[in-house]
């Protein structure tokens, strides 16, 4: 897929939500960070409609930040590329000595670059190595989740990642095979999940593999502890006023969203004060209505936006020491 053919999921909605914060007028350039970089479409969207702001962008990913890289040379030093996973944005502001950020942007999920990458393993349409790494400079591949857990934790990640009812059948059918030979590729795992699922599931949803794809991807790239971690750490990070969009692309990613915003938005106060003091106020104004869903437009121009779920926040109070 070419760069130029790349279609950021919402992108008008994620500016629009961003916009606020990023337009207003203070003594420095105000700071976005796009969490998730990528092909750096969203990033670039960023520096082209707010010729103020200062970008930092992360990526657990090289090949992503190479190209990226690419794209945003015309911008010079307003863009600033880091090797890290979104995680760990509290060490990367401290390095880059900034204190706090106007902006936050997080798109999840797997980039159209790796989906693309027929050699990265992502994609269940195409046969290609069992690796699903993000950072393939570390960490352990997919192939060796599957050849190497045990049963029961098999069992476990495809429910609990995959929210795959079928879970048990087709772990059984896996360590099954593993026996006879490990697994290496991703088109023998498709094929013995197809043939291990009763008929009518197989009627529904799509491809049969697509759970279980991505409950080992996020197995593999520890994407929701990474996850539970990030997003906190993220509203942390940004200033009174400042504002964060986060697109998720199923429902544990959005939950968790869900839940950490909606924790921000509430008070803390013991029920049955007359008067809640400030420490108790709210930290956080919720800027969408639960998650706000993409248009028919913006599926038919990209399918890969169908399932996205985009939720916004904006800091209002800075947190009681």
């Amino acid at each position: 897929m070419s760069q130029t053919r790349h279609v950021p999921v919402m992108l008008q909605r994620c500016l629009d939500l961003l916009a606020p914060a990023l337009e207003a007028p203070g003594p420095q350039a105000p700071v976005v960070v796009d969490c998730t970089l990528g092909l750096g479409g969203h990033s670039e969207a960023l520096l082209a409609s707010f010729p103020s702001v200062r970008l930092i962008g992360l990526d657990r990913d090289k090949e992503a930040l190479r190209l990226s890289g690419e794209r945003l040379a015309p911008y010079g030093d307003r863009a600033t590329l880091v090797h890290a996973v979104y995680d760990e944005l509290p060490e990367v502001l401290d390095r880059l000595g900034i204190a706090k950020v106007q902006g936050v942007l997080f798109d999840l999920g797997v980039s159209s670059m790796q989906l693309d990458e027929a050699d990265r393993g992502f994609a269940y349409a195409q046969d290609a190595p069992l690796d699903m790494r993000m950072d393939q400079t570390t960490g352990i591949g997919a192939a060796e989740v599957l050849n190497t857990y045990p049963p029961g934790e098999l069992v476990r990640i495809l429910r609990a990642y995959g929210e795959e009812k079928q879970a048990k059948r087709i772990v059984s059918a896996i360590v099954r095979e593993r026996e006879k030979e490990p697994f290496s590729n991703s088109a023998r795992l498709v094929e013995l999940i197809r043939d291990s699922l009763p008929q009518a599931a197989k009627r529904t949803g799509g491809n049969p593999a697509k759970r279980t794809f991505q409950a080992l991807r996020i197995e593999v790239n520890g994407e929701l502890s990474v996850l539970e971690r990030a997003i906190p750490a993220a509203v942390q990070s940004l200033a009174v006023g400042g504002r964060i969009a986060v697109l998720s692309y199923h429902s544990l990613e959005d939950r968790l969203v869900k839940q950490v915003f909606a924790a921000g938005a509430a008070t803390t106060a013991p029920p049955g004060l007359p008067v809640v003091p400030e420490r108790y106020q709210p930290r956080l104004k919720l800027l969408t209505r639960g998650a706000e869903l993409p248009t028919e437009e913006e599926v038919a121009e990209n399918r890969r936006a169908a399932p996205a779920r985009l939720r916004g926040a904006q800091r209002i109070r800075e947190e009681e020491r």
